[in-house]
């Protein structure tokens, strides 16, 4: 987002930065990274926790990925065609791919993995949902033919977010769906150690010397994946301060989600810089479970989108405007779906009338505070004091963002079940109807913690999918989201990009709509 970073760069220049020599910049060949969250899951088709999907970007590789402007370009794949009629594609891989256990990898290994990914994966079904065979026809070739075009298809095999399709070994993909992989072997340019996995304390990674990348230059997901730096450490460290700290004193390297209150300590360290950590951002949301009063009322959840003002919520995350931005849409702001059309305006007192008239009997509203998470704790309170503003009795239950996970799978009433969270996804899930999984209306066959359950929004996203050229999927999403509009599957809160601190030794931080951590080097002092 250019206004954040403008916003960022300005603060740094005007501001004193003496210098913070550490007690030792440790290795120039570890990369050690405060991530947002602790990693509980070697499996990205399965864990919907964006943890789960990071670490598949460091041991997988994937068939096309997207560039900086959101493009697919090959990644895996050396070359594809598409017959006239659009019902047969043919993609060759690239020569030298193999896994880290040496393997070659081959078009069965890609067939399994794209089965598998496809059972979870709202493009994957539909892709699935249209194909007549998807099968080898060389070893490093395979072909998928359709019964009847999928517009889609690159775009699908490209995805970023949600579950990529990232390509491991057929014998790991012929796990179960509904069963946790644990074995983490991959083709992509680092390594993980299962048993140098320790829940709750770090994961690390080794570059993984055979990996052959792209010859192109990097360019955000795509181009060449060149790991720069031996080994890459993610640590966790749970409270803010300690993570400042150990920024400052050059025991670790980066520190994501850095806090809006600790960036002028950055800004004023001379040996550290503050920068954009994704370039599409994130859509904070107001996320609300619909299987259990008081939410499965479509009334109540009329009056939630007029209570809710970006305006009044986001300052409590980011007290500095030109930091968010006031995104009145379920299709984030930049994105070639975004719409306004229909939104309505907030008003305090239009939503008590609709509290009211909802028939709403008291029953509290469980709040879920992780408050290991700046973001979702900031929302969440907020939220919670527009629900009492409201006339909705409020339950505040603190937990860290982990326990929250589990918490938001229950769908029983009651103080032990919940009624509402906070959290951000990523923009990139936000684009359009294809992969936006808070829109998902499929009731509970998504497993999507909140179960929104409206047959017509279904039918709508169906439509997009179909869609068999960019005019119609414009149409096609317009409708989708003024449907939403009456449905409220959740209630968006705004619209920023993410913040990281970082060394000023580290070199080559690539501009990407997801954080990774190939072509980065580290400098002298």
């Amino acid at each position: 987002m250019s206004r954040l970073m403008a916003a960022l760069l300005a603060a740094t220049l005007l501001l004193p930065m003496p210098d913070a020599r550490a007690q030792g910049r440790g290795d120039p060949n570890t990369l050690r990274i405060k991530l947002f969250g602790d990693l509980r899951s070697l499996d990205p088709f399965i864990s919907p926790e964006y943890m789960a999907r990071n670490h598949g970007y460091m041991v997988y590789d994937t068939l096309f990925a997207l560039d900086r402007q959101l493009r697919p370009q090959p990644q895996m794949v050396a070359r594809w065609t598409v017959a006239p009629d659009g019902l047969r594609w043919d993609f060759t891989l690239r020569e030298g791919l193999r896994f880290h256990d040496g393997a070659p990898v081959t078009a069965e290994d890609v067939i399994a993995s794209l089965r598998r990914w496809a059972v979870r994966d709202g493009l994957g079904q539909q892709l699935m949902g249209l194909a007549t065979a998807i099968e080898p026809t060389a070893p490093d070739a395979f072909r998928i033919t359709l019964r009847a075009p999928f517009g889609l298809m690159l775009e699908a095999l490209a995805k970023p977010s949600g579950q990529p399709a990232f390509i491991m070994p057929a014998r790991v993909a012929a796990t179960p769906a509904t069963t946790a992989i644990t074995d983490p072997t991959g083709s992509g340019p680092f390594t993980l150690r299962r048993e140098d996995w320790r829940s709750g304390d770090r994961v690390t990674y080794r570059r993984n010397a055979a990996y052959l990348p792209r010859a192109e230059p990097p360019d955000g997901l795509a181009g060449g994946k060149r790991a720069g730096i031996e080994r890459v450490e993610w640590v966790y460290l749970p409270d803010a301060q300690t993570a400042l700290n150990a920024l400052v004193a050059g025991e670790i390297d980066i520190f994501e989600e850095l806090p809006p209150d600790l960036f002028p300590v950055v800004r004023r360290t001379r040996s550290l810089r503050l920068g954009g950590q994704d370039n599409v951002g994130v859509q904070p949301i107001f996320r609300m479970n619909q299987a259990v009063p008081p939410f499965d009322n479509p009334l109540l959840r009329q009056a939630m989108l007029r209570l809710v003002d970006p305006a009044r919520v986001l300052p409590a995350y980011l007290p500095d405007p030109a930091l968010w931005r006031d995104c009145r849409s379920f299709y984030v702001c930049g994105s070639p779906h975004h719409t306004s059309a229909g939104w309505v305006t907030p008003d305090l007192a239009e939503a008590r009338r609709l509290v009211a008239a909802s028939g709403y009997d008291g029953t509290p509203v469980v709040v879920l505070d992780a408050q290991d998470s700046t973001i979702s704790h900031s929302l969440a309170m907020v939220s919670a004091d527009l629900l009492q503003q409201a006339g909705l009795k409020v339950d505040i239950q603190a937990m860290d963002w982990a326990t929250l996970v589990q918490r938001r799978l229950s769908r029983n009433p009651g103080p032990q079940g919940w009624g509402l969270f906070v959290s951000a996804p990523s923009g990139l899930d936000a684009m359009d109807p294809a992969g936006h999984n808070a829109m998902r209306s499929a009731c509970e066959r998504t497993g999507l913690p909140g179960w929104p359950c409206d047959a017509e929004m279904e039918a709508l996203r169906d439509a997009f999918l179909a869609a068999p050229e960019a005019d119609a999927r414009r149409t096609a999403a317009a409708a989708y989201h003024a449907r939403a509009l009456a449905s409220v599957p959740y209630v968006p809160l705004g619209q920023f990009s993410l913040v990281r601190g970082y060394s000023a030794r580290l070199q080559g931080i690539l501009d990407a709509p997801v954080p990774v951590y190939w072509n980065i080097g580290k400098g002298n002092e």
